[in-house]
This record gives structure tokens, C-alpha cells and sequence, in this order.
């Protein structure tokens, strides 16, 4: 039994002897390819471990990165804007993901004084129209439509201030009551309240706000039923009875009349009724029947026979976003045949601009003049100066050349604008300027109404171009009205921007448009990009659809999605 036990012991052992392999080759190759094999198994089992091991630790330094970066925004009251701000930069590449320090700085600046200015008509003003921050009280400029409410809210939205915009849409739903007794304009309540309310609903999906607008718009209707089409520009809100101006003679104005497409043609899109993009585009279609080879019309047209009046030509008060929305009605239906002619009477309009480009001595600053008859003034308002930015905007329609050529031009304005501010002692610019030979330019009404013009430009041209010089003189701008226009109690205007003398006003477009541009020129590009909204001449975004031959889109209501989000010309307006 011994024996016997030590040779199967043996037997088994023979394989764990070398000289067993050196005897039978074969068996000895068929082990190196088995440890080979098994050895690169194992090496490349290690690797993928450790490049996941790696891959891990890269994806949980980012996870940390982010909510450090989710932790400062809110802290910084960013709220819901700052959780989706990190999620969609976290979609990007690591060099998108990185945003500009200075910018984040500057961003957040904007934002406190928005609070600022949102606490203060809260606290004074809430539900009127706009505030008197000298006085601390409120004050009814639009019949009582809480203009300035309505005009913040994509405001708030963009960013991020949910609380504020909670509140606000909780009046909108309970208080905003339309049947008043008041002579309203047409033009503003369309821009400021229309087109506020239309820009709440793209952007949050909440349809309060879009049966508000119908509402408010239904009332305006009225107004469009002149011979022609042509609307008269005021209207009681109460009773419907609509008229002009007496100070016009009866007439309408251009900018009045021409500043509402936008607004209407997007309602009939959220809604499916034609009734309102009917009478807004019979307007166009009437003033195209005889409009003039170089796209410039006079300020006052004829409700009755659509003549136009003998009247001033101007880019400046009561004509300007006339032309502004000629494009913008273009880039809304996504720039199809279906709105070709928008764009069409556009470009024929810039070449009527080009014929009225002066440039002042020494300096060579560039402006726009205005003409009447055949005579012609070389003053350009501070509303001009939404110009360089709607033709930086519109440049990208033209050829290559043509297209460098308004961009240039756009460029050259957006510096005498940028002047405007720069030449008076508070570093905030007039209500308009002269130009005269060898002296280039002074200040003629010298006013200030935080307007935003300068910086809408501003916005667009570094939008389009990149040039981070324009974001360093709408930085500038922004300090000077901290500097000269913030009270304890809000923000207002300067009756004299030479003085600094304040006045006791805060208008609701600087929380409209001044801040919201100033917000978006030092936010990424990714925040209201301009290949999906187009603005109205309030600064109130609207999503761009495209459209058809046929020109109604379908009811697009049960469509609408909240906005992911980040983080006007005035005629008459005075302080």
C-alpha cells in the first residue's frame, strides 16, 4: 500500500517537473501560450481598472467642482437658475464649461441691482405702474396696469430670481385687471404688456400669462379698424373707442403703427386664432403698396387714405422700430419666403439709411441725421442707437462684402453712441446731440431716462462678434448709472446729465431692457441664443417659429415648453 500510494503521489507531480516538458515539446508550447494568454489578461484587466479607477476620480472632482459652483450661485440667491446653469454647462466640453471669472463677477452685479430695483417698487410701488423713488410711492403711467410688474417678469426669469417671479405671477393671476376707464397708447401697452406677458409664457409654459395677453389684446383690436387698417394710436381700454393724438394732426404714427407685428403675430401663433396677425400684417401690406425705393418714410401716415404725411424722416423718436421690427418679423418666422418681404422692404430701408450717414469733424464720429423734405439735421437721438445693433443683426442676410460693410458701419455708430455717454461730465449720455463742423458733438436735450439703447447694441454687437471691448463699455455705462442713479430707494433718471440733478422716476424699461442687457452682455451666448428668441423693442424675448406660405402657424398652446433657463424704441417717452 505504500509503494502504491508513493507512485500515484509521483504521477501527479511529474507536471509540475521541467524535465517532463523538455521531453514533450508540444505540451511545453501549449503552456507558454496558456501563460501568455493568461498573463495579458490579467495586465489588461489592471489597465481598464485602473483608467476607470481614473475616469471616477476626473468624474467626481467635476461632481464636486459643480456643486461648489451650485452652492456659491445659490448663496448668491441664482436659485433654480444656478441648478440648470450647472447642469447644462456640464454637457459641454471642459473649455465651454469654464466661464469668465470677470463676467460671473459682473453678471452678479446686474443681478443685485436688479433686486435692488425689484425690492424698491415692491416695497413702494407694488401694482402701480412705476415707481417715484424720491418720494417712495407709486404712480399710475399706464392706466393702472402694473406696467412695471409686467415688464420684469422675463427679467426675473432670466435670472433665476423665482421667488420674485413667483410672486409677480401670482398678481398677474389674481390682480391685473384690464377694464379701465383710460386712454391708453397702443404701442406701449402692445410692447410692455402684450409682449411682456407673451415672453413670461414661452419662456415658463404658463398659460396665465398667455390668456392674460389675449385678454389686453382683445381690447386693442379696436384700434385697427380704420379705412385702411392703419390703427389709430390710442384707445380706451374700458369702452374701445379709439382715436389719434390731437398734437398729430389726426394722424398716425409710423412707430405706432408699425410696432406691433411682432407681438400680435406671435399671440395668433400660442393661440390658433388668425384674428390678431390679420390685422397687424394688413398694416405692412398697406404701407408696402407705395413704399418708397429707399425704404425711409415720414414719421406721420394718414389712418384714412394711407398717404403719407409731410412730416420729419428719422431712425430716432416716433419712426425707429418701424424699421427695427421690418427685420425682426423676418428672423421670428425663421426668415422663410413666407416673410421674405419683410426683409425685402428692410434691406431697401438700409439703403436709405446709408444716405443719411454723416460723419462729424475732427473726430470722424459717425451718425445717423435726419431729413425732412429736402433739407436735412445733423442730430441723432439716443433712441437711434438701437441701429448698430439691428443692422449687426441684420448684416448676416446680406453677401459676404455687403455683409462686412454694415457691420463695420453698425460698429462705427455703436462708438459714437458709446461717446454719447462718455463726452458729459456723469458719464451717462442726453436725450439727443447736435453735430457740428470741427466741433463733432454736444449735448441737446440733456436728460437722462435710463434708457437702454446704447447697451442693446452693445449686447448684440458682442454677440455677434465676440469683441470683449464692448463688453468693457457697457461695463462702464453700468457703473455710471450705480454711480449717478442709484438711491436707497431704487434707481432714477437725471434731469440734467451735465448737473447730475436727479429726477424722481424709475422707468419700467431699465428693469425691462437696461438690466436685462446688461445681464446678457456678460452671460454666455447659450442664455436666450439668437438663433431661437428675437427680442421686441422692449427687450422681451419671444421663441422664433417658422413660418409658411400660408403664414399661420398651427395653435402651437399645447406645445409650449418652459424655457431651460440659465442661472423699444419709446416714443414720447419723457422723465
Amino acid at each position: 500500500m505504500a509503494r502504491g500510494s508513493r507512485s500515484v503521489t509521483s504521477s501527479k507531480w511529474r507536471y509540475c517537473h521541467p524535465s517532463y516538458y523538455l521531453k514533450r515539446p508540444k505540451r511545453l508550447a501549449l503552456l507558454f501560450i496558456v501563460f501568455v494568454c493568461a498573463s495579458f489578461i490579467v495586465w489588461d484587466r489592471q489597465t481598464l481598472v485602473r483608467e476607470h479607477q481614473v475616469e471616477i476620480s476626473e468624474l467626481r472632482k467635476e461632481v464636486t467642482d459643480l456643486q461648489n459652483l451650485l452652492d456659491e450661485l445659490n448663496n448668491k440667491q441664482g436659485g433654480t437658475a444656478g441648478k440648470i446653469d450647472v447642469r447644462r454647462k456640464a454637457t459641454k466640453s471642459s473649455k465651454e464649461v469654464q466661464d469668465d471669472p470677470i463676467d460671473i463677477e459682473r453678471r452678479e452685479k446686474v443681478k443685485e441691482a436688479m433686486l435692488h430695483a425689484w425690492g424698491s417698487y415692491e416695497k413702494y410701488a407694488w401694482g402701480q405702474d412705476e415707481l417715484q423713488p424720491q418720494s417712495k410711492n407709486g404712480v399710475n403711467s399706464f392706466g393702472g396696469l402694473g406696467a412695471t410688474l409686467v415688464d420684469s417678469l422675463d427679467t426675473l426669469y432670466i435670472m433665476g430670481l423665482n421667488e420674485q417671479f413667483q410672486k409677480a405671477r401670482e398678481w398677474v393671476a389674481n390682480s391685473l385687471d384690464f377694464n379701465k376707464d383710460y386712454e391708453a397708447s397702443v404701442f406701449e401697452t402692445t410692447i410692455r404688456v402684450v409682449g411682456g406677458l407673451l415672453s413670461a409664457y414661452d419662456l415658463s409654459g404658463d398659460k396665465v400669462f398667455l390668456n392674460k395677453a389675449r385678454e389686453i389684446a382683445d381690447r386693442l383690436l379696436p384700434a385697427w379698424n380704420t379705412p385702411t387698417g392703419i390703427p389709430y394710436n390710442i384707445i380706451n381700454l374700458s369702452h374701445g373707442q379709439a382715436h389719434n393724438p390731437s398734437w398729430t394732426g389726426g394722424e398716425s404714427i409710423l412707430a405706432d403703427s408699425g410696432t406691433e407685428q411682432l407681438e400680435f403675430i406671435v399671440l395668433s401663433q400660442r393661440t390658433g386664432d388668425p384674428k390678431y396677425q390679420q390685422k397687424v400684417e394688413n398694416v405692412i401690406a398697406q404701407l408696402n403698396k407705395t413704399f418708397p425705393d429707399d425704404g425711409l418714410l415720414p414719421i406721420y401716415i394718414n389712418p384714412h387714405s394711407g398717404a403719407a404725411g409731410y412730416s420729419p424722416i428719422t431712425f430716432g423718436a416716433m419712426g425707429d422700430s418701424f424699421y427695427e421690427y421690418l427685420l425682426k418679423v423676418w428672423i421670428q418666422g425663421n426668415k422663410t419666403s413666407a416673410v421674405k418681404h419683410y426683409r425685402d422692404m428692410w434691406e431697401k430701408s438700409m439703403k436709405g439709411l446709408l444716405s443719411l450717414i454723416r460723419r462729424s469733424t475732427p473726430s470722424s464720429f459717425a451718425y445717423i441725421c435726419e431729413k425732412n423734405g429736402g433739407s436735412f439735421s445733423d442730430k441723432m437721438d439716443e433712441l437711434a442707437c438701437f441701429a448698430p445693433g439691428m443692422i449687426a443683426l441684420g448684416s448676416s442676410g446680406y453677401s459676404a462684402d455687403d455683409s462686412q460693410k454694415f457691420l463695420s458701419l453698425a460698429e462705427e455708430l455703436a462708438w459714437t453712441c458709446y461717446n454719447f455717454y462718455q463726452s458729459t461730465p456723469t458719464k451717462l449720455a442726453g436725450e439727443n446731440y447736435f453735430f457740428h463742423s470741427g466741433q463733432d458733438m454736444s449735448v441737446g436735450t440733456s436728460w437722462n431716462i435710463l434708457r437702454p439703447e446704447t447697451v442693446e447694441s452693445l449686447f448684440y454687437l458682442w454677440r455677434l462678434t465676440g469683441n470683449k471691448t464692448y463688453q468693457e463699455w457697457g461695463w462702464n455705462i453700468f457703473q455710471a448709472f450705480e454711480k449717478n442713479s442709484r438711491l436707497e430707494s431704487g434707481y432714477v433718471g437725471l434731469k440734467d446729465v451735465n448737473s447730475g440733478v436727479k429726477d424722481n422716476m424709475m422707468q419700467s424699461f431699465f428693469l425691462a431692457e437696461t438690466l436685462k442687457y446688461f445681464y446678457l452682455l456678460f452671460s454666455p451666448s447659450s442664455v436666450i441664443p439668437l438663433d431661437e428668441w428675437v427680442f421686441n423693442t422692449e427687450a422681451h424675448p419671444l421663441r422664433i417659429v417658422t413660418r409658411h406660405e400660408e403664414g399661420l402657424v398651427e395653435n402651437l398652446n399645447e406645445k409650449q415648453k418652459p424655457l431651460t433657463r440659465l442661472g423699444g424704441r419709446k416714443e414720447g417717452r419723457s422723465g
